[in-house]
């Protein structure tokens, strides 16, 4: 039987600029609202794949919170601890790709109810109903939500059960309790899923090797280092192993990473072979940047299976 996966965080809304360019200081066209938000991207996977899953998170009373709520539940995801707050606005977030391909977001997340998330009853019920905790470093934005983080990642540790952490670092919302709050989610990692640099993130060493080692170093049982379309490479204290991305047409990379992420981490849950799952989560991955919309490229197991097969 699969164990049961908790998040908490952001869940909010994406809407897209359909044109390639710097920031949003001129009037274009617009296309959304997306359901979004890292760690609900993540949930959505996780239930897509047939896992017990679970988010903690507040919305608005509003239609950018129901198109959340509608989705996720549809997708299997247990939203009991998701509180709806009558006072407040759905968190949203507005993106432009640049001819570069980076991004430019406009974000509403602190001011939102994103991020009015605390220690509630029912929030401690979900975190006892879990075996497993998936932290993302973009959901730090508030005292209340890392209180709760902080709190849920300790008692998830105390009762056996275990901790991924995807640190997923935003320039436009990290400062501050943010990044005391992410060393001390460091310290009750099992599994850590960095993308690019964030490799670096809590290391002064020269090269991604010593850091890696370092990380394993201080308690971090596995480390699985995403590099986008060029692949993913896991490591832990006794394996090594490079599985090279899919070849594919991208359309919107948005929650690609927390796709494979979810991807991932279910099979290391279920105890499956590094290379198979990383495999695995690569496929997931490229399937995600084929649909325009952070969340419309949740993959199914029959949809990894088929594309499994197809490249042998």
């Amino acid at each position: 039987m699969h164990k049961t996966i908790l998040t908490i965080g952001e869940i909010l809304v994406e809407i897209m600029a359909t044109t390639r360019g710097s920031g949003f200081r001129e009037t274009i066209e617009l296309v959304g609202p997306y359901p979004s938000g890292a760690p609900a991207i993540f949930i959505d996977q996780a239930a897509r794949l047939g896992y017990p899953a679970a988010i903690v998170g507040c919305v608005g009373d509003d239609d950018f919170g129901r198109i959340n709520l509608d989705r996720l539940r549809r997708d299997g995801v247990d939203i009991s601890a998701v509180r709806v707050d009558p006072g407040a606005v759905t968190g949203s977030a507005f993106v432009r790709y640049r001819r570069d391909g980076e991004r430019d977001f406009v974000f509403n997340i602190r001011q939102s109810a994103a991020a009015l998330v605390g220690p509630t009853d029912q929030v401690r019920a979900a975190i006892d109903r879990a075996s497993h905790l998936h932290v993302v470093g973009s959901s730090l934005i508030s005292p209340g939500m890392i209180e709760t983080i902080l709190f849920a990642a300790e008692r998830m540790k105390s009762r056996g059960g275990t901790v991924s952490f995807d640190p997923n670092v935003r320039k436009e919302i990290f400062g501050g309790e943010a990044r005391d709050a992410l060393s001390r989610v460091l310290a009750q990692t099992d599994l850590f899923l960095p993308s690019g640099d964030e490799v670096m993130l809590f290391s002064n060493a020269a090269t991604p090797d010593a850091a890696i080692g370092g990380l394993l170093g201080r308690g971090v049982s596995a480390v699985v280092h995403k590099q986008g379309a060029r692949g993913a490479r896991y490591v832990d204290l006794a394996t090594e192993v490079f599985v090279p991305g899919i070849e594919t047409t991208e359309v919107d990379p948005t929650g690609a990473g927390d796709i494979f992420g979810a991807t991932f981490v279910a099979g290391w849950l279920d105890g499956r072979d590094p290379t198979d799952n990383l495999r695995r989560a690569n496929i997931a991955g490229s399937l995600a940047v084929r649909r325009r919309g952070p969340m419309e490229g949740a993959s199914s197991v029959k949809e990894i299976e088929e594309l499994l097969k197809a490249y042998g």
